[in-house]
């Protein structure tokens, strides 16, 4: 079987993740959380590693992380990434021997069940991609829906490694011809006396997400963590988070959906008090969105003078061509300044613009354009998951300066 090492193919610059080591790769105290870890003050104890001074805990399942703590680096170290589970995690014993770890490949000419450390033998692949959760900026939605209020925090840019599908799915003689669905189901333990299909974690996506996909096993250079779905994780870039399967136990080519309730009922793009079904789009692809992250509206009155006003923009799945910051809520646009390298099109962008700010009120925004020339929105229409929020004029924010 050929390994696929291609990096250039994801834009990754030579040289491009040495330069990452200051923003949190090679940190190995994180991959390998103990159970028994005792919580720090406001964490649950299986994320007793992160950095709680840098998160917001709305639940157990959910945990922000702070607007300024992504701060001016490409890669969100695993201490600062965001937690949304819609499951409880499987014990933390999976990973006490991760390559151990199952797959069955299904819809394929020679269906198998693959341990992680086969998946190893068939082909590695490395890619920098934005993991956002569906309902990042659902708390900026005028209708109030229904789920954590998240702001901008349910986010982050990691580097995932692990096996290309298309590799897997070459090697097992290619997909049925009926395929037209990648579905990858998660390996939680599902609660007792329920219709497994009502609460399993089982999403499809179309076929053509496959050639971009990974079955991955590191994440910033170490194992996935078990709280972000290791010991092996369904990476699809440029999809939104809850299509990127923790725990992955089944990988199927099917001929339609999923019936599964996540798929069937949620996670689709319905108007305000509307239930979900088929017949309205699933939320699937990111769109191109960015946000301002310093100075952060956090931190208070800002000092007048130069300011460099920096944030993260994202493509979905497409490069970025341009960003724009205006300081008086769309009235004027100033071109910003990429900055940081570029490693590849499912990654985010870090920006910055330089101003001059005298005292006074201010309004900041920002706005980012794709390869295609598409803009980011000004406005997500309300939807009744509060899904995919990525208007300009809601990520905006006032600042004072002094």
């Amino acid at each position: 079987m050929t390994q696929s090492t291609d990096l250039s193919r994801r834009g990754l610059l030579a040289g491009g993740l040495t330069a990452l080591a200051g923003a949190g790769l090679g940190r190995s105290a994180q991959a390998q959380a103990p159970a028994a870890a005792p919580a720090k003050p406001g964490l649950p104890a299986y994320v007793a590693w992160k950095d709680p001074d840098q998160m917001i805990v709305h639940t157990g399942t959910t945990i922000e992380t702070k607007r300024s703590a992504f701060g001016t680096s490409v890669i969100t170290p695993a201490e600062r990434l965001y937690i949304r589970n819609n499951l409880p995690a499987p014990d933390v014993s999976i990973v006490a021997n991760r390559d151990a770890w199952t797959v069955a490949v299904e819809g394929v000419r020679q269906p198998v069940t693959l341990s992680v450390a086969d998946l190893k033998s068939m082909g590695l692949e490395t890619v920098a991609a934005v993991l956002q959760c569906s309902g990042n900026g659902r708390g900026y939605f005028p209708s109030k829906p229904s789920g954590t209020k998240w702001q901008v925090g349910a986010a982050g840019c990691v580097i995932w490694s692990g096996v290309p599908v298309r590799s897997v799915v070459a090697a097992l003689g290619g997909v049925v011809e009926d395929a037209r669905f990648m579905t990858g189901t998660g390996g939680e333990t599902l609660p007792a006396g329920l219709d497994p299909k009502s609460v399993i974690v089982e999403r499809s996506v179309p076929l053509r997400a496959m050639d971009d996909a990974l079955l991955a096993w590191e994440m910033n250079g170490e194992p996935v963590p078990h709280a972000h779905g290791g010991p092996l994780r369904l990476v699809v870039p440029g999809y939104s988070g809850v299509n990127n399967i923790k725990y992955v136990k089944r990988l199927a080519f099917t001929p339609v959906e999923t019936d599964a309730a996540i798929q069937r009922t949620g996670y689709r793009m319905t108007p305000p008090g509307t239930r979900g079904d088929p017949s309205f789009p699933a939320v699937w692809e990111m769109d191109v969105k960015s946000w301002i992250n310093g100075p952060a509206p956090e931190a208070g009155p800002v000092r007048a003078g130069m300011v460099q006003i920096h944030g993260v923009a994202m493509g979905g799945s497409r490069n970025l061509r341009r960003i724009d910051v205006s300081v008086d809520g769309g009235q004027n646009w100033q071109e910003a300044r990429f900055v940081g390298p570029d490693l590849g099109r499912f990654a985010w962008r870090q920006f910055v613009l330089p101003v001059r700010l005298a005292p006074g009120q201010y309004l900041l925004a920002s706005r980012a354009q794709d390869s295609r020339f598409n803009w980011q929105v000004e406005a997500t229409p309300d939807n009744g998951g509060g899904f995919l929020n990525s208007g300009w004029r809601a990520h905006a924010f006032p600042v004072t300066v002094v």
